[in-house]
């Protein structure tokens, strides 16, 4: 289950890279936009804002973050549903899928479906996290590989479920599209309250532990959010009562039908 509060908590960092992508996407008078993955909506509505003209769909597979989305009253069609079901329509000039991707199995699968059915001249842009080979992540994987948790936890974790850069540009390549594709690290600044817990803790726990925050009773779950609060702490310490926090983010803007050597 998603948590749209917990995943909130740093909402300015999480949606720049939102931002990011959407820049670079030159599209004019979209007739159809659809955010795949919209989460809670709030990013999914500036959709709206950008293209006033346009019809603006939002698609979770989380009931908990539609219902989040929907009490914002933006003019966006939300709706509960599976992105590996969703299909374009022949009105459907842009689609953004942002920090979504890396949840699927074999998305780029997808990806490359995704761009050969939508219509000619269409936008096609995705985002997501490349930092699982960061200090977290290898904590997160050490903790989880210890004898307490290692049965039920290892198979819940993903070790590279993305691409690199170039490896998108050339999938979406070879789908027929003209591609930009980019990696940016950005280093987050985030606070550290003495009584709080590490904030690179309470980062993951809006995204990369939720399968194993479901998968282990509280008091297992307590032991386990302990040990790895204290390795995080030692790969992130507290400076001047922050933490700096580099994240790798992959981007890939794709317009379909177009010539490989055109400009984005």
């Amino acid at each position: 289950m998603w948590d749209p509060a917990t995943y909130l908590r740093y909402g300015d960092e999480r949606s720049r890279p939102f931002h990011d992508l959407l820049a670079r996407i030159p599209a004019d008078r979209p007739r159809t936009v659809v955010d795949l993955g919209c989460g809670p909506g709030q990013l999914t509505a500036t959709l709206a804002t950008r293209w006033p003209g346009s019809r603006v769909l939002g698609l979770d597979s989380s009931p908990e973050m539609i219902e989040k989305a929907r009490e914002l009253g933006a003019p966006v069609e939300f709706a509960v549903g599976d992105v590996r079901d969703w299909r374009s329509g022949p009105d459907t000039d842009v689609v953004m899928s942002n920090a979504v991707l890396q949840w699927i199995p074999g998305h780029q699968e997808l990806l490359g479906r995704w761009a050969r059915e939508l219509p000619a001249g269409a936008w096609l842009a995705a985002q997501v996290p490349g930092n699982f080979d960061a200090p977290s992540h290898r904590a997160l994987r050490e903790v989880a590989g210890r004898p307490a948790w290692r049965a039920e936890l290892l198979p819940l974790l993903r070790a590279a479920p993305v691409d690199d850069p170039a490896d998108y540009a050339a999938l979406l390549t070879g789908a027929g599209c003209a591609v930009d594709a980019w990696e940016t690290t950005y280093v987050h600044l985030l606070p550290a309250g003495a009584d709080a817990a590490h904030p690179v803790l309470a980062w993951m726990e809006g995204t990369a532990l939720r399968p194993v925050r479901a998968a282990l009773d509280a008091a297992r779950w307590a032991d386990f959010r302990a040990e790895l609060e204290v390795r995080l702490a030692e790969a992130y310490p507290t400076r001047q009562g922050q933490v700096y926090f580099p994240f790798r983010r992959v981007f890939v803007v794709a317009r379909t039908g177009a010539r490989a050597e055109e400009n984005l």
